[in-house]
């Protein structure tokens, strides 16, 4: 008996602890887990419990056939995606998880990406997210920004940076998503979860309407593009806490690409306004620790007035030796973070090395 998506998707939360589901022609159904693509014969080797033999690798008809089958789970209709080739979504399946779908087609076949999502939202603490970027939940109003790769758990901390909102004030929260991944259940905040495509026509369409809207705090699932940057920035200018992600590593790069967005004639003055609304940048980035598993490495900049002059002034690079020099909870370089999982124990010092931002330093200061 054939294998169907439920199964695969059950087995990737319960049995694997699996966090992403690859159906691509060719391949069995695949499973990232610990940062590791397997396949599911390679992960039922180690399972105690054994369930059925695979079916094997993934032809066409069947690629297509459990493609199908998430369109039904997720009552979305595909046409879109049988037109486009290409196709977001989020669904749930009771007493298992939430899943996020990139469907997409691959040399003429159905194939899908499938992110799996907690129902509940992590503890930060055991998640190892620092004290110093949780409490940035407590801004009123400006621009915070979570940077790192795709796949670096971005969205899970600001979505932990908005639940501690929810938890402890009265406030209007709006997220644009795409798609919405953790769910927000109303606590002392209301929380309003849009997502993009499906209730609304795209971001920047979004924000702009959700500025009537009455809100306290903006949650903008990705700052993609000139104009969404700037709507954003204006919104922060006017009293509204913006939260948003960008697909980079370190604070100096993060400011760079904002401001390299635009044409040259209009960078010096989004420089400025950038340097009055922008509260913080914390980047992360996902290693690998002795046992197996992906622990955050964080660097952390809380602005203060001299990183503010050195973003109107165009000295952004010197903003990494100010983040590197200080030894505070609110400034954290990401090297500092990798020497502290290395002397934690956590992590290998080769590790440490690869990922760090000035080698040589973190070199010298582990004695490598």
């Amino acid at each position: 008996m054939a294998i169907d998506i439920v199964t695969y998707l059950t087995d990737a939360v319960k049995k694997y602890r699996a966090s992403d589901v690859f159906i691509i022609t060719g391949r069995e159904v695949s499973f990232r887990v610990n940062d590791l693509v397997m396949t599911r014969s390679e992960l039922e080797e180690s399972c105690i419990i054994k369930s059925e033999p695979d079916d094997g690798p993934v032809m066409p008809a069947k690629a297509n056939e459990l493609v199908e089958q998430i369109y039904e789970l997720a009552k979305r209709d595909p046409t879109h995606y049988r037109e486009t080739g290409d196709d977001d979504f989020s669904f749930a399946i009771k007493n298992v998880s939430r899943f996020r779908v990139n469907a997409f087609k691959q040399r003429g076949t159905y194939a899908a990406v499938v992110r799996v999502i907690t129902f509940s939202l992590p503890d930060y603490q055991q998640l190892k997210i620092p004290e110093a970027v949780i409490n940035l939940a407590n801004e009123s109003k400006g621009l915070v920004l979570v940077t790192g790769p795709a796949g670096s758990g971005k969205s899970t901390t600001l979505s932990c940076i908005v639940d501690k909102i929810n938890k402890n004030y009265n406030k209007h929260i709006i997220t644009l998503e795409d798609p919405v991944e953790y769910l927000h259940k109303h606590n002392k905040s209301i929380v309003s979860q849009r997502e993009i495509h499906l209730d609304t026509e795209n971001y920047v369409t979004a924000l702009r309407a959700s500025l009537r809207q009455s809100p306290d705090v903006i949650l903008l699932g990705e700052m993609r593009d000139a104009e969404t940057i700037s709507v954003a920035m204006t919104a922060a200018e006017t009293g509204h806490l913006i939260l948003s992600t960008l697909h980079t590593i370190g604070a100096a790069n993060t400011i760079d690409r904002i401001i390299d967005v635009f044409p040259s004639e209009q960078q010096h003055q989004i420089a400025l306004q950038l340097s009055m609304v922008i509260k913080a940048v914390v980047s992360q980035q996902l290693v690998p620790s002795f046992d197996g598993r992906l622990v955050p490495a964080f660097e952390v900049m809380t602005v203060t007035p001299a990183i503010r002059n050195m973003i109107r002034e165009n000295k952004v690079p010197q903003i990494e030796g100010v983040i590197y020099s200080s030894d505070t909870n609110e400034m954290i370089s990401m090297d500092s973070s990798l020497y502290k999982l290395v002397k934690d124990g956590t992590i290998d010092r080769d590790v440490a090395m690869e990922f760090a931002v000035n080698p040589e330093m973190l070199g010298r200061r582990l004695g490598v």
